[in-house]
This record gives structure tokens, sequence and C-alpha cells, in this order.
């Protein structure tokens, strides 16, 4: 075969990811996408003497770079540099994941045998994705359904990880069925035993999806909720209007909904523009602002996204993100910050923890402090941000109800999620702002992102965005209202609680936790068989 063919063979694969991708794609087609690279890996693996052994990495990464452009293009309205960037490494360690596995496969098992651990490593690097500074797990294989929820509802056991092990398996299945086809030295009977097996990877936990799916029934615990989407434009507004012009825009459209049962209103990421210091947050011009709509309606608990700051005072020891007073020899943190105000006389607060990477988070503080000057300035407090440890669950006044509030970016994590409703939250809020990436996939990928951790935890979702989609999901996944893009818009719906702990939420990526381990396994043969193989031709 000429080289050449094998990068269309990994153009191929990175075409199929690309068109079985949400929002618009059909996933379907993810069940094959990965034939071509797993015989790009097979014919190198068996002509060795042709190629070097980074050559599966050389030869896949062109696919991976076409899905990984065509997929998640729309970065670049943001940030340029960082959207070239994240597709280049992205691409690379994927690439480079590929490679590995064939290494592994070849001095462990030999040429045609060992399959089996491309799954392992695969889910390994989607879960080292998940956890390091730099995350961007926005490709990982078990998103691809995100539009599809009655085909996963088996996510309430296994989360996102669990879609990426059915993918993979499938795709192995069916390339040796196709490599079983041609070959002349075996029976039907063996082609017959492969088949079935293929058919029933597919199609058994696609049944048992859909029989989840038609027989859920969420327990009736009504809870009233208003979202705001006052489409203020990130660009040109959001952080040069008067503070209070953004707030009225988020209240004004909340009173026309707003009536004796309401129990909840949710406003976006950041509509408090204004600098609030957590020590004195009764003296904030905007926290006072919103207050007197408390007044006006004090059975309702308000929800809204703000900008706030900790100084760290005598004794109190400095965090990694912590920074310097310009004119004291004292230092403070910045947090993205959502806010929960009742009739009481708190102002409860709950901190973005996954940030958003090269915006919000520079890459391992604690060791390269200066990469704060190339932070990207989006508009707000620029540099890295501080978090919390904890998922904070809110509790209202009367104690009947416990919530979680999420910011954004975090809405991808679905082991983070999880910690919530493992804390007692019976409903997830989630607010944002997808204004950045215009009127792109992005905005769109990242709301029906939130199916997924509906179904992950059993429960309802209501989602504010300043710009990009708000909506209400249930438990099942699936959309119950959902707003335009670019438009002011105000939405009510009565949502259920749920206090009933999912497996998944319970034990998080177990999955994951298993395959690294089998990959630290795998890792150490392998490099223990090429030690071994070296050591005994300098012995021949």
């Amino acid at each position: 075969m000429k080289k050449k063919y094998l990068l269309l063979l990994s153009i191929l694969s990175g075409l199929l990811l690309t068109i079985a991708w949400p929002r618009d794609g059909f996933p379907g087609l993810i069940f094959v996408a990965f034939i071509p690279f797993l015989y790009l890996e097979d014919y190198i693996s068996n002509n060795r003497q042709s190629f070097h052994r980074f050559s599966v990495l050389m030869y896949s990464w062109p696919g991976f770079l076409v899905w990984n452009a065509l997929t998640t293009w729309w970065i670049w309205n943001s940030t340029e540099g960082g959207a070239l960037g994240a597709v280049i490494a992205n691409s690379f360690f994927m690439a480079l994941v590929l490679n590995i596995y064939s290494i592994s496969k070849k001095h462990v098992y030999g040429k045609s045998h060992g399959y089996f651990i491309l799954p392992f490593y695969w889910i390994s690097f989607e879960y080292w994705h998940l956890n390091w500074d730099m995350s961007w797990p926005w490709l990982n294989l078990g998103n691809a359904f995100a539009n599809y929820p009655e085909w996963i509802q088996w996510y309430e056991y296994t989360g996102a990880f669990g879609g990426t092990l059915w993918i993979l398996l499938v795709n192995i299945l069916f390339y040796r069925l196709i490599i079983l086809g041609q070959s002349k030295q075996k029976t039907g009977r063996d082609k017959l035993t492969w088949g079935s097996l293929s058919a029933v990877a597919l199609f058994v936990p696609l049944i048992i999806s859909i029989i989840m799916y038609t027989g859920y029934e969420e327990e009736d615990r009504p809870v009233e909720v208003i979202v705001t989407q006052p489409n203020v434009n990130p660009y040109t507004e959001q952080y040069t209007l008067p503070p209070f012009e953004i707030i009225d825009k988020n209240l004004d459209l909340a009173r026309t909904l707003v009536d004796e049962n309401t129990n909840f209103v949710i406003c976006p990421e950041s509509s408090i523009q204004e600098d609030i210091w957590e020590h004195r947050p009764a003296t904030s011009p905007g926290l006072k602002y919103v207050r007197k709509f408390i007044d006006e309606y004090p059975h309702v608990g308000l929800f809204i996204g703000g900008s706030t700051f900790k100084e760290y005072f005598e004794g109190k020891e400095v965090s990694p993100t912590a920074r310097k007073f310009i004119d004291a020899d004292a230092y403070y943190d910045a947090y993205n910050t959502v806010f929960f105000i009742d009739s009481s006389n708190q102002f409860e607060v709950y901190h973005k923890s996954k940030l958003t990477p090269g915006v919000e988070k520079m890459p391992f503080p604690q060791y390269f402090k200066f990469l704060e000057n190339y932070a990207i300035d989006l508009g707000g407090t620029v540099g890295s941000l501080g978090t919390d440890e904890e998922r904070k669950v809110f509790i209202t006044q009367d104690g009947s109800l416990k919530v979680a509030a999420v910011i954004c970016y975090e809405s991808i994590y679905g082991g983070f999620i999880g910690r919530f409703a493992r804390n007692g939250a019976e409903l997830i809020f989630i607010v944002t702002n997808d204004g950045w990436w215009g009127n792109t996939p992005g905005h769109r990928q990242h709301f029906i992102y939130s199916r997924l951790r509906a179904v992950e935890t059993r429960r309802s979702i209501a989602r504010s965005a300043n710009t990009g989609i708000s909506a209400f999901i249930n438990q099942r996944g699936d959309i119950l209202q959902q707003s335009g893009y670019w438009v002011p818009a105000v939405m009510k719906q009565s949502i259920n609680a749920n206090d009933r702990i999912t497996f998944y939420s319970m034990y998080g990526d177990y999955l994951a936790r298993i395959a690294a381990f089998v990959s630290m396994m795998l890792l150490l043969i392998t490099i223990s068989m090429v030690l071994r193989k070296r050591g005994i031709r300098r012995v021949s």
C-alpha cells in the first residue's frame, strides 16, 4: 500500500468522527469511525521494516487534526492563538495514544492481537484530560450521544466513560469482523461468532437504554424556576454598560413571570459587573440593588453571577493563585462567583472551580507564576482565578430543598457535577455566558452536553445563559423548553427535584480509574518487554 493511502485512511476517520459529532451529526457513525485508524495501525505494525516507531502517530495525527479542527474551530472566535494551540495539541495527544497502544500491542501480544488494550489507554487519556491544568475534554468520545439521551440512559451507572468504552469496543469488533471476512482461512462459523458478538455489543446497550428511557418516571416534587437571558453582548456591552443596567436587564425580565408560586430565579454568569469583596458584601451597590428585588418577592431565591475578591489577612495561608496588592504587602484571590440570595441576611457564594484554560487559569500556577502575564483577556478579571475545594450545595431557608449552582465550563465534567448530587443537591442550575463564540456550534455543543449531566445524576437542570441557549432539561435528558440564540428571553418551568443518588454520582469516574490502573500495568509490562528484548539482542 502506498503511504499516501494511509493518510487518506486517517483523514477518513477524522471525517467520520466529525459527521458523527453533535449537535448536527449522527452518532451512529461513530461506531465505525475508528476502523480506518485501526487498519492504519495494523498495516504499520505488519510492515514495521518500512516505518519508524512513531509512524502511527505521524499518520494518524492528520485525521485527529481534521476532527478537532472541524468540530472545535469556533474557539477561534474568542481566542485565536488558543484555538490553534488547542486543536494542534489535542490532536497530537490523541495520535500519541494510538501510537503508544500500537507499541504495547506489538510487544505484549504480537502484531495481530491485543486490540483490547486501546480502550484502556484511550479512557485513561480522557481521564487525564479531565484532570490536568490544561483540561480540554470537549471531544471525549462519550459526549457523542449528547443529543440522543434515549441511547445512553445507563450513563446513570457508567457516566460518559461508559459511552467511550461502548464506542471503542464496537469499532474493534466491527474491524475484526471485516478482517475475518477478508480471510480465506477462517470458517463461516468464526465469522458468524464475531458477527454475533458485534451485534450484541452494539444493540444490547441500546435496547437496555430505550427500555430505561420509556420506563423512567420522575417523582412528583415540583419546583417552579425562572431563567433569564438578557442577551448582553460580551464584547461590546457586558463590561462597558453601567452595572445597574445589566442587573436591570435580568430582573426586569424575571418580573414579567414571577408570581407567588415561583421558587427560584436564575440569572447568568457575570451579571453583576463590579468588584465585590467577600468580607464586606453588604457594602456592594450591586448586591444592595439585587436585595431590593428580594424585598419585592421574599419567597424567591435568586441565583446570580458576579466577580468577587477575597483578601488574605495576616496569618492566613496564601493560595498559589493569589495576587499581590500593588500598594501593599498583602494578597488576595479573584473568583468567578455565583451568589445565592434569599430573604435571610446572608449572601452565600460558590466559586467556579473548573476553570477555562488560558482564560481563567494558566497552567501550574505554583510553578509558572510568570504565565499570568499571558492570560487571554475576555473582559472582567484576567489571570488565574481562585477555586473552591468542596462542591457546595445551597439550602433553602426552610431547609426543604438543596440545590447546586454550576458555572459555565464546569458543566462538561460529569464526575465533578456528580459530587454536587452526592453532597445533596436535588436540582442543578447552570449559569453561563456562551456569547464569546458567536453563532457557531460552540454554544450549541455546550448546551447539549448538559443533557448528559441530567442523565448521569438524574437531576432536573435549569440553564441561564447570558447569550447562547437557556433551557430546562428533565431527568431523562429531554429538553422541556429552550430559548433562541442572541435574543432576550425569559422562561418559567416546573421541574422535579430528586434526592436519589445514582451509582455514577456515588462512585464517579470509576471506569476511568480502573482503566488508568490497567494502563499503568500495561505500560510497565511494555517497558519491561522492550528492555528485555534489547538485552537479548546485546547478548546475542
